[in-house]
Parts: structure tokens; sequence; C-alpha cells
């Protein structure tokens, strides 16, 4: 049976893999779980939502489930994923739950739970609340049912907290933000114009049926046009849920995750913010990242791709900075999960504080390429472990030597290899992937 939560909660497509059923037995499963670990008090959940349809459905059923079960509910409205984190924490709240699918296309939908302090929950206490989805056990009845009410002013509570993580007044840039017509759409704007910069806004117009529709962090394309057609010193794109960002430059050339990430750990070790001088990253971020940072005297760790994983060694290590290429990046001084909103806000007071353009201080590393090639097989763990394979790979990192790079990678959902090289050359990295891909779809 495969496991309920992913690496990013419970996603699916909304109203036939993701139901109002089963929110609402993942919501009252939660509850009785905290429930069962402390019953001294009464439970506070923070609920919140991206702007997509489905949203409304699936908001009101993880309400039913959670009152059901006698926790008491905020509803928060149409928020970032990262300020229900926060809220979470600042409140004093029990739980969080996010109800987002991220960057995924409007019909999907998902299930996102924080703990309290605004972490993401253990995946002992995720295997619990899925063991416990048909249990029921006794209802609260009369005063024990779980009351429901809004919180009015949480883009306010969060724009406000992201003001103080700011190292830097931004007047005088000109950014041009694509909301992704997401959860960022009122937030992002705010935030960037209380903290001083000129804002010009794109796609930050959700009706509940164009989220991620041809825009934002996966579809930088408009944006990147804009910026140069505005004369901006920047643009910043979001996703639906707005825990990433990724950045353009003046020339309307992408700014990628690994490069913010540089520039940003740079910041923090002449400012002594970077702990242990030592960057997260994920096994898939660029060859140049790891050169960039060996060149600053920054460590760089690599964890397995997923942003639980980059938070883990975050936490585990009291490190300052981690993240991914996709523009999920962490700052847990500031921050109990990847935020968009403050990613963006520390690369322009950067940019502010240094007098530099983002086009220079992108220059901290110089990216690889970098090809991916899918390659469907009959059993990935035979593939990756075959001999030939092994032998290939092994002929592949000689020939590239400390020029460049080979990873091959299960999927975490498919019979599939992913096979990453990074050289010197878009010619020989695609080169390079071709041949090994070649070898590992042989494999019978």
């Amino acid at each position: 049976m495969s496991r309920l939560f992913g690496t990013d909660g419970v996603r699916g497509l909304a109203n036939a893999d993701l139901t109002p059923e089963l929110a609402l037995s993942v919501s009252s499963a939660t509850a009785r779980v905290l429930y069962d670990q402390d019953d001294s008090r009464r439970r506070v959940a923070l609920v919140g939502r991206d702007p997509r349809a489905s949203g409304e459905m699936l908001q009101a059923a993880v309400t039913a489930g959670l009152t059901s079960a006698g926790a008491d509910v905020i509803r928060v409205g149409v928020l970032p994923t990262p300020a229900v984190a926060h809220l979470v924490a600042e409140m004093g709240a029990d739980l969080g739950v996010m109800i987002s699918a991220s960057h995924n296309p409007m019909p999907d939908n998902g299930i996102k739970l924080f703990a309290a302090g605004g972490h993401k929950l253990p995946d002992a206490v995720e295997d619990e609340i899925a063991e416990r989805l048909d249990e029921h056990g006794d209802r609260p009845t009369g005063a024990g049912v779980g009351r429901v009410r809004d919180l009015d002013d949480a883009v306010q509570r969060y724009v406000d907290h992201l003001l103080v993580a700011t190292p830097q007044p931004l007047d005088g840039l000109r950014v041009v933000v694509d909301c992704a017509n997401g959860a960022a759409a009122f937030a992002a704007p705010a935030a960037y114009r209380r903290a001083g910069a000129e804002v010009i806004a794109l796609n930050a117009e959700p009706d509940g049926l164009n989220i991620n529709e041809a825009v934002g962090s996966t579809h930088p394309e408009g944006l990147q046009e804009a910026v140069v057609a505005h004369g901006a010193d920047l643009g910043i794109a979001h996703d639906g849920d707005a825990d990433r960002c990724l950045a353009v430059d003046s020339s309307g050339v992408l700014v990628d995750g690994d490069q913010i990430m540089a520039l940003l750990a740079v910041a923090l070790k002449e400012s002594g913010e970077l702990a242990e001088d030592t960057l997260v990253a994920t096994v898939m971020s660029n060859l140049g990242l790891h050169l960039a940072m060996r060149d600053h005297g920054i460590k760089l760790r690599t964890t397995a791709v997923g942003d639980r994983y980059v938070l883990e060694e975050l936490r585990t290590g009291g490190f300052a900075l981690g993240g991914e290429q996709s523009g999920h990046l962490v700052l847990p001084g500031y921050a109990t999960t990847g935020d968009g909103l403050l990613t963006a806000l520390r690369l322009m007071g950067r940019m502010a504080g240094t007098g530099e353009a983002l086009h220079t201080l992108g220059k901290t590393m110089t990216r690889l390429p970098q090809v991916l090639v899918n390659v469907r097989v009959a059993d990935k763990t035979v593939a990756v472990s075959a001999p030939t394979v092994t032998a290939a790979v092994a002929q592949a990192e000689e020939d590239l030597g400390d020029t460049g790079r080979v990873l091959l990678r299960p999927s975490g959902t498919e019979q599939l290899v992913r096979v990453m090289v990074e050289a010197p050359t878009a010619r020989t990295a695609q080169d390079t992937a071709d041949r090994l891909a070649e070898v590992v779809g042989s494999i019978r």
C-alpha cells in the first residue's frame, strides 16, 4: 500500500483522489492524534488555502473534521503556505492546515499539516494519522464541539513579520512580481511596497480557476518580458502557494534557486549569520553552486531531493540557509518552512545594501550546463545498480573529472531512472547523458 502522505502532504486530483470525505477523515484523525498526546486542553487549528476553486470545498470538509473532533478552528483565508506556518507559531496554535497543491495545475489540490511551532509533522505522526482514518470513537457533543472563527488581519500579521526580517529598505528598486494568480496575490505586492519598492504586479487577480495557468515560477517567460518592458531592476516569480521564489534580472535573464542561495549564503557569511559557514542543498543543485561555495570558503551539505530533507538537515545541524534549485529556500532564523516572499525580500535587500544589480550579484556562481534524461525501465532499483550501468557511470565521471558531475536517481513515484549530467559545455552534457541513458535503458 502506498503511503498517504507524500514529501509535501496529501495531494491529488480534487474531488476524485482528494475528496471531501478524505479531507474530513484526515483532519478529524489529526485532531484525535493531538488529543491522545494531550487531552488536558482544547486544541486550536489554523486553516488556510490558496485560491483554487476546490479549496473552498476542502476547507469546509477540513473545518468539519477538526471541529467534529473537538478542535477549534481559526480560518485565515487565502494566504501563502509559509504565512500559515508563521501564524501557527505566532498564535500558539496546535496545528496548521494549508489546502494547496503548490505549483500543480488548478484541478489538483493538497493538504499540508504543520505542528505546533509551525514545523512540518514528523513522518511517524503522519503515519499514525493515516492508520486512524477509519477510526471514529466517541465524538464530542454540546459545548465539546469545536468552534469556528475568522482571522481578518492574517495578511497584515504576515506582512508585518516579513518586514521585521527584511535587512534593508528597498527604496529606489522597481520590481515586477508574478503572483501566479495564487496565494501571493494579496500579500506579495503589499509586502514589497511596504518595504519601499515600486511594485508592478502581474497575475494578481485569482478567480479560482487561473492559478498557475502558464504563469508563475514554472512559466517565467511572461515575467521576463515584463521586466524588460517596464525597465525594472528585477522580477520575482512565485508559485501557487508562494513558498518558492525565482528571479529575473533587468535584462530578462532567469536567476534560479541555486544562484539565489549562492548570493544569500555569501551575504550571510559576510554578516556573520551563516552558521558553521555552511549551506544546505539537495543533490540536484548545480555543480556551479558547489564550486562557488568552495571559492567563498562555504561548506555545502547535500540531502535527498525534497524540502523536508533540507529542513531536517537545517534543524539537525542548526544551519542558517538551505534550499532547492526550484527556488524553495529556507531561512530558519526567520521561518520554519520555505518562504518565497521572505526569499525575495532578502534578495532585494542584498541589492539595496550593496547597490549592485542582480545581474552582477547573480555571477556569484556560474551555472554549468545541466541535462536531465528520464529513462523508463522495468525495475528502477535493478537498473541503477546493474554492473554495466555502474561501469558506464564510472567511465563518465573519469572523463569529466572535476569539470562535471553525474547523478543517477530512481524516481520516487514511477519506474523511471533520472540521468543527470553536468559538464563544461551543453554538447558534452547532452552526449554524456544520452550515452548513459542508452545503457540504463538496455537493462531488462
